[in-house]
């Protein structure tokens, strides 16, 4: 894995669009995390938190909930891209979020992410939007498509926006 890309202005932003980030290193799935996750978020489905019956259900095993692998990707997205030199940047949302295939429990994963879009905002910001892919070492298809937005200022538009 290479070193994430440190862009330092909103024209190597938009310089980014199009160009394939990753894969990240790859990360394991435990039962462990797992059940942190279940009991963080209240969905203690048996699917996911009791490896005795979901022995014998559709999976062979327990899997992750399809929001734990989407709740890894600012962490793999930090290892591809770094915003250091900007005011601030914050996740804007999601027009599309799917989970083809399941995650069991003792496989890896990693992300691919691609800069489709980086567009001015109000405030002197840019909004990217990102082509997210997550694969498991498990599965054929991957686990997790998504395309994100997020919104990176500098620090002069941070101003900008706080008094404009």
């Amino acid at each position: 894995m290479s070193a994430p890309v440190r862009p330092r202005t909103l024209a190597d932003l938009r310089d980014l669009t199009g160009a394939p980030l990753g894969p990240t290193a790859w990360h394991e799935v435990t039962q462990e995390a797992i059940d942190r996750f279940a009991e963080v978020t209240g969905d203690s489905q048996w699917i996911h938190v009791d490896p005795v019956r979901a022995a014998s259900g559709p999976f062979g095993g327990t899997v992750a909930h399809g929001l734990y692998s989407l709740s890894l990707v600012p962490m793999f997205s930090t290892l591809l891209m770094r915003f250091d030199g900007f005011a601030h940047s914050l996740n804007y949302g999601y027009d599309r979020i799917r989970f083809p295939a399941a995650v069991p429990v003792g496989s890896r994963l990693r992300m691919h992410l691609t800069v489709a879009a980086a567009e001015p905002v109000a405030g002197g910001g840019i909004q990217l939007r990102t082509s997210q892919t997550v694969e498991c070492d498990a599965a054929d298809k991957p686990v997790l498509v998504a395309e994100g937005l997020a919104r990176v200022f500098e620090a002069s538009a941070n101003a900008t926006a706080r008094n404009g």
